[in-house]
């Protein structure tokens, strides 16, 4: 096993324990909530702070996590994910592909999201799409921000030691491509931002 699946591993363990103690306090303000005790601006900030970590947690888990060629994802599932974590950003979200996907696939496509989404600084909108066995993401805004050094790494397979935590999606898509047997491309315009793989 390499040091890139024990990573895998280790987030997929990380995003699962996470998940219940969420959800138990999610239950406990709706429970308050429900009991009248709930109806404060302090309870709604909680239920919403839950609501984001948790659809956080669900994209990191898919993003971040093991993901066997083999198994698949459900449409429903990916767009549920999406939609959640989309839901209060400045950056939306369009998915046109339907059917049961490859998890290998998805987790390729979340981790190029969060790549166009630092594209996105100031908003805009990502599409997703596929035709055949082609997939297609977009980012359009008025203004695109593109690290050239960042952006190289996910078209080349070395990865520096000098990549910062809050841009390790960029340093993990080529491995994601390998096991996804993909191989990514990108066209960068003034306003928009295409990979293709």
């Amino acid at each position: 096993m390499t040091g890139t699946d024990l990573n895998a591993l280790i987030s997929s363990r990380i995003c699962h324990d996470l998940i219940s103690p969420l959800g138990a306090i999610g239950n406990g303000v709706e429970l308050l909530t429900m009991s009248g005790q709930g109806n404060s601006p302090e309870i709604a900030l909680i239920a919403e702070s839950v609501e984001n970590a948790n659809a956080r947690i669900r994209f990191f888990r898919i993003a971040f996590g093991a993901a066997n060629p083999d198994v698949e994802i459900s449409q429903s599932e990916v767009q549920n994910v999406l939609r959640d974590c989309f839901r209060a950003n400045r950056t939306s979200i369009e998915w046109t592909v339907e059917g049961a996907l490859a998890r290998a696939d998805i987790k390729l496509v979340f981790l190029v999201v969060q790549c166009l989404e630092n594209a996105l600084p100031w908003g805009g909108q990502i599409s997703v799409s596929r035709s055949g066995a082609n997939w297609k993401l977009d980012a359009k805004g008025e203004k695109i921000k593109t690290d050239a050094a960042l952006w190289r790494l996910i078209t080349d397979r070395t990865v520096p030691s000098d990549v910062a935590a809050s841009d390790v999606h960029f340093a993990l898509v080529t491995s994601a491509a390998e096991n996804a047997n993909r191989r990514v491309a990108t066209f960068f315009s003034d306003t928009q931002v295409t990979i293709t793989f």
